[in-house]
């Protein structure tokens, strides 16, 4: 279907396979409960991300108590079955506890910049080594973080990826 336009230019719209679109929606839900599950999981439970994984300290428990909080919520939006939470459930914890040595790490990299900061001289060399630090858990994290997203998407539906999406998008609107 041709467009034209007031100053006489035609163009064709480019053309959209239905399958793109929903690989695109299913990856996007996936990375979204996985996310929202590993983020809030990791950030102590509270605070938001970076202020969460920056401050607080939170036991094995209390953390596994969230997690387990966070998908019971999660479960019913999407109306998981008992084999889904069977599934997805040791994805998402064994995701956790690979990332929350990282925090003990990130406070490191961020102690690091701030003594650097306040130094009476600018230590250029210690920003750069906090920075490449930070980078590095940065990726070591995204690269997990992806790994679990794969895990979960394979276990839901597309119909589930589109319903927690829509959730998400939802809750991501309120103030």
């Amino acid at each position: 279907m041709n467009t034209s336009y007031e100053s006489g230019h035609t163009t064709t719209p480019p053309r959209r396979s239905v399958f793109s679109r929903m690989t695109l929606v299913a990856f996007a839900a996936g990375a979204v409960l996985a996310g929202s599950i590993v983020a809030a999981a990791a950030s102590g439970m509270g605070g938001g991300f970076h202020h969460g994984m920056m401050g607080g300290s939170y036991s094995a428990a209390d953390v596994s108590a969230h997690v387990d909080h966070m998908l019971k919520h999660v479960y019913v939006e999407i109306d998981a079955t008992d084999a889904q939470k069977a599934q997805i459930t040791p994805l998402v914890k064994q995701a956790v506890n690979d990332l929350l040595p990282m925090r003990a790490q990130l406070q490191g990299a961020h102690e690091q910049a701030i003594q650097a900061l306040t130094q009476d001289t600018v230590d250029r060399s210690a920003l750069e080594s906090a920075r490449v630090a930070h980078l590095q858990l940065a990726d070591q994290a995204s690269k997990r973080f992806t790994q679990l997203i794969a895990d979960v998407d394979e276990v839901l539906t597309p119909n589930q990826r589109t319903a927690l999406a829509a959730h998400l998008k939802e809750m991501h609107a309120k103030p």
